[in-house]
Formats: C-alpha cells, sequence, structure tokens
C-alpha cells in the first residue's frame, strides 16, 4: 500500500473513533441515574391507588368499546389481564395491612 492508503485509512479510523465517542458521550448522560426523589408514605400509596383507577377506567372504556364493535378483541384480553394483575396486587397490600394491623394488636402494652 502506498503512503496516501495508510494516511487515510488512518484519518478514517480516527473520525469513526471520534464520532463514536461523541456519540457515547451524548447518549451517556441518559443512561446515568437520577438523584432519587424522596417521597413519603402518603404521595406512594396516592400515586399507586391513582394507577390503579386508571387500569380500572381503561379496562372498562375497552370493555364499553368492545361491546359495541369499536374494540380489538384481543386488546380487551390484554385490559382484563392488566386489571386482573392490579387487583391481585391490591389484594395482597390489603392483606399485608390487615395482617400488620393484627401483629400490633398482639403486641403486649
Amino acid at each position: 500500500m502506498d503512503m496516501k492508503a495508510v494516511s487515510a485509512i488512518q484519518k478514517f479510523t480516527d473520525a469513526r473513533a471520534s464520532a463514536a465517542i461523541q456519540s457515547y458521550q451524548a447518549a451517556r448522560p441518559a443512561t446515568e441515574p437520577e438523584p432519587e426523589k424522596v417521597s413519603s408514605i402518603s404521595e406512594t400509596v396516592g400515586s399507586v391507588a391513582m394507577d390503579f383507577a386508571k387500569t380500572l377506567a381503561r379496562t372498562e372504556e375497552t370493555a364499553k368499546a368492545s361491546m359495541i364493535g369499536d374494540a380489538d378483541p384481543h386488546a380487551l384480553v390484554q385490559a382484563l389481564a392488566q386489571t386482573e394483575l392490579a387487583v391481585e396486587a391490591a389484594v395482597s397490600v390489603r392483606n399485608k395491612v390487615v395482617e400488620a394491623y393484627q401483629e400490633i394488636l398482639r403486641m403486649p402494652v
């Protein structure tokens, strides 16, 4: 190979490496974790309750649309599965709260 070809190849690889480094540096801030926001238990419970209500509302809308023929049956099945998971999670949390309350009642005073 002549020197011009070698020089051109080096410039090309240097340019590609530089572009890769720049794209990595641009993408890196997007992957860094954000500082955790400290929230109170009431905010957390409130947001979970709102998510639960939104899931139920979306399923209800999908069911209504399915009844009049506007929705895909697969969308209805998916919405019902999401609602089932949400209800199971809510029941599990309720059971843990009741269990904790009963444990507190059993404590000697």
